[in-house]
């Protein structure tokens, strides 16, 4: 089994950053993509990023050139960089590994004020 622990959330003005962090443990091995989702009050919970082992990348349309993912194997952890952040982008925002099944986070709400 793959646990995964999120870190980093809160609240920030528009245009502001910031930086979360989540942490795998367990069966790491078996993983091989590590991403964020978030969902937004009333709405899915969708896609923001993720990240291969060798270190591709896919980006949400809504965050591209605003948010980077990154990802060190050896600390089996995965960063998102958000930068000129939106109210939009509030939302609970979830960390996702990928080994035999998925294993999510517990979340870190992300609150962008306008």
């Amino acid at each position: 089994q793959v646990r995964v622990v999120e870190s980093g959330g809160g609240l920030v003005q528009t245009g502001g950053s910031l930086r979360l962090s989540c942490t795998a443990s367990g069966s790491i091995f078996s993983i091989n993509v590590m991403g964020w989702y978030r969902q937004a009050p009333g709405k899915q919970r969708e896609l923001v990023a993720i990240v291969t082992r060798s270190g591709s990348t896919n980006y949400a349309d809504s965050v591209k050139g605003r948010f980077f993912i990154s990802r060190d194997n050896v600390k089996s952890t995965v960063y998102l960089q958000m930068n000129s952040l939106k109210p939009e982008d509030t939302a609970v925002y979830y960390c996702s590994a990928d080994g035999n099944l998925r294993s999510w986070g517990q979340g870190t709400q992300v609150t962008v004020s306008s």
